[in-house]
């Protein structure tokens, strides 16, 4: 019976955020289990609603038929397509202006070249390891330096990966080298331990910390 109670509960939930989204009615237009449902989001869950509420408002035709076109598109995809898609979007977010500019340039000269260049450029980064494919989500710099990164990026708790990352883009490249070596040195029952010594450190004091942890 729980089980039956929370994918009815899941599914109203759906309901409530596709009302909201689109229409965006008050909570009184709604019938009571959606408005009650909707009272039971976090407040930033609801702030968000709101938000694309407003923000369909303020389109047009012609947008609200492009987001439907884009919806039905998306609808057509498969779970793990979507997963997909979400990593990319959610990586993105993460970038600085500085890179998603680099990266858009980036993008800017790939369009300008030949369609058989484009080609051969896709086919080598496909014939890559997945895993170093998917360090490039980190952007310019991190994605160059992630396969000799990756030892100490295994299996790294997802309550640590926002910390990780800012500590990485805090490092210079050398720095970023200089952990990679001690990385690729360190035993793998020894990296969480290494993981915790670098995050533990100030930013200011890391690079002496790295320098006294190669000399050791």
């Amino acid at each position: 019976m729980r089980r039956i109670h929370s994918a009815r509960w899941l599914r109203t939930l759906a309901v409530a955020a596709a009302v909201a989204v689109v229409t965006l009615l008050p909570a009184q237009a709604l019938p009571p289990e959606l408005s009650e449902t909707l009272a039971r989001l976090p407040p930033a869950a609801q702030a968000r609603l709101q938000a694309n509420g407003q923000r369909w408002d303020s389109w047009n035709e012609d947008q609200r038929r492009e987001f439907g076109r884009r919806a039905a598109q998306w609808g057509e995809l498969s779970a793990q397509q979507r997963g997909e898609h979400r990593e990319r979007y959610l990586a993105w977010q993460a970038l600085s202006a500085d890179e998603r500019a680099q990266v858009q340039a980036a993008a800017a000269r790939f369009a300008a070249l030949p369609v058989d260049q484009q080609q051969a450029l896709r086919a080598q980064f496909e014939a890559i390891d997945r895993s170093e494919r998917r360090g490039w989500l980190l952007g310019p710099a991190l994605g160059a330096d992630y396969p000799a990164l990756q030892p100490l990026l295994a299996q790294l708790p997802e309550s640590q990966h926002a910390a990780m990352l800012a500590a990485l883009r805090g490092l210079t490249p050398a720095q970023r080298k200089e952990l990679a070596v001690l990385a690729q040195r360190t035993q793998p029952q020894d990296r969480e331990r290494l993981r915790a010594g670098l995050l533990a450190a100030p930013p200011a004091q890391r690079a002496a910390w790295l320098s006294d942890a190669l000399t050791r």
